[in-house]
């Protein structure tokens, strides 16, 4: 058995994560076993799944500029007391070049980058993570993507494997039933209900959504929206919400298990993010049928879903809600189960990533 030292920030309830765990459900985890190096102190969402699957985490120390020597002396001490490890794959974008280069360092034969994104967060380290994704190349030995674009984005003009951002489509289809049940549940009626699912920061651009909302609301007053995730911009969103005075037309419910049926809640989602690679919540809300509005900055290969729509970013306000009003009365069935047998589909994807490593440990000798 090879084990993969899959590396992330940390195994809470995101897009990435979910999307990992998606696979180590469905690998043969008696060839392949995961385990994972992460960057925050506490245990999180997933941390007790990956050890009833007989993965171990490891909680290396942050990845902040002051912390960068004592991270690359914890490394050093990690890889003596791991000889298992020949492979690390890591999944932190631009941010990858720090671990990756200490397992080079170390003398890890394979170290695989994986881009997930097609731009980097404009926060305190946007000047170091440029750097880092113009050297990235120097420390992998093996390049994966979730999209061409996001590909192209971290590694240039370098070959990259394509591993889908895979989903258990069965979670996802629409369901009349669950979805009374679960509006019963929220307390919602016959409210119109735009939601959208992902992290409270500036990627996903909540600002213009809320606006966008707030647009809707002059044609539709019955309309309600809810947030799903939690994030650095919370407090910032509630009170642009609370001047607003939409208070009692948001809901926020946090980070959830139950993502799967809230998609069945929504009559549509809209995602204005101002960078995606290809968002597994985007493949999710299709499954689900249910009609999405994306902003052009989501790489239209995420499409495979006839209801979905893409509008410019900088597109005024009345765009968007004339694709909202658009999609207001479409009807919304199961037929997505036609598409089961897609790349989106974790039952024919996961073989994508176990051959992937399997190749790689014939092809080094490990």
């Amino acid at each position: 058995m090879i084990r993969i030292l899959q590396c992330v920030n940390d195994m809470h309830r995101a897009g990435l994560e979910t999307m990992l765990m998606n696979y180590y459900r469905n690998i043969d985890r008696e060839k392949i076993q995961f385990d994972f190096l992460t960057h925050r102190p506490q245990r999180r969402d997933y941390d007790d799944e990956i050890e009833s699957l007989g993965g171990k985490i490891y909680y290396a120390p942050r990845l902040y500029p002051q912390n960068y020597p004592k991270y690359y002396k914890w490394m050093k001490q990690f890889f003596s007391e791991h000889p298992e490890y020949k492979i690390i794959h890591s999944h932190i974008d631009a941010m990858s070049y720090l671990p990756l280069k200490a397992a080079k360092k170390a003398n890890i034969p394979v170290r695989i980058a994986h881009s997930h994104n097609t731009s980097i967060d404009k926060d305190f380290k946007y000047l170091l993570k440029q750097y880092f994704r113009s050297r990235i190349t120097t420390v992998a030995t093996d390049y994966c993507t979730c999209g061409q674009e996001a590909g192209k984005f971290l590694f240039g003009n370098k070959d990259f494997t394509f591993i889908p951002n895979a989903i258990e489509v069965d979670k996802f289809l629409y369901d009349k039933d669950l979805r009374n049940k679960k509006r019963a549940e929220l307390g919602i009626k016959d409210e119109f209900v735009v939601g959208h699912v992902g992290r409270l920061s500036y990627q996903k651009n909540h600002k213009l959504l809320i606006e966008i909302f707030n647009s809707l609301l002059k044609l539709e007053r019955n309309a309600l929206l809810i947030l799903v995730g939690v994030g650095e911009k919370e407090e910032e969103i509630k009170k642009q919400i609370h001047e607003l005075g939409l208070d009692s037309k948001v809901k926020f419910l946090g980070n959830r298990s139950d993502v799967n049926e809230l998609y069945q809640a929504m009559d549509v989602f809209v995602m204005p993010s101002f960078f995606e690679g290809v968002p597994v919540v985007g493949i999710e809300a299709q499954f689900s049928d249910l009609p999405c509005i994306f902003s052009d900055r989501v790489p239209k290969e995420v499409k495979f879903n006839s209801k979905t729509q893409f509008v410019k970013l900088e597109a005024a306000l009345d765009e968007w809600v004339k694709s909202i009003e658009r999609a207001k009365n479409i009807e919304r069935n199961s037929k997505a189960k036609d598409l089961q047998n897609s790349q989106y589909d974790i039952k024919v994807a996961h073989s994508i990533l176990e051959n992937y490593y399997l190749d790689i440990v014939n092809k080094k000798g490990l």
